[in-house]
């Protein structure tokens, strides 16, 4: 099982929650500092930041290998359109292993959102 922290439409009650049918929550978590949210529509993507002081809320979930390659193809890994990396939590996840997906692509003329997606 890997730990992924999942933000936006993945988060309980949201659009692509049911990618993460049959997977484990662990918890409500939140990224350590230097990271933020920018919309590209009708979804965020996650990069990182210039500002120290920013970071995102989401979750955390334990996702076996099928839901893990299912996270993927949704985030457009093959593409470049995200690329799934380890990231440092707050606590209680800061001293586990945790990966999650960073946006890619150029970010020009779209808007930050901080640190929570609401759809």
């Amino acid at each position: 099982m890997t730990r992924v922290f999942v933000y936006g439409t993945l988060k309980r009650g949201c659009l692509n929650h049911h990618y993460l049918a049959g997977q484990k929550f662990l918890g409500s978590a939140r990224t350590g500092d230097g990271y933020t949210l920018y919309s590209l529509g009708n979804y965020p993507g996650m990069v990182r930041s210039t500002e120290s002081d920013r970071h995102v809320i989401g979750e955390v979930w334990a996702v076996d290998p099928a839901g893990l390659a299912g996270l993927d193809k949704l985030e457009g890994v093959d593409e470049g359109l995200y690329e799934r990396v380890p990231i440092p939590l707050e606590p209680p996840f800061a001293d586990q292993p945790v990966e999650t997906y960073l946006y890619l692509r150029n970010l020009a003329g779209r808007p930050e959102i901080g640190s929570d997606w609401r759809e």
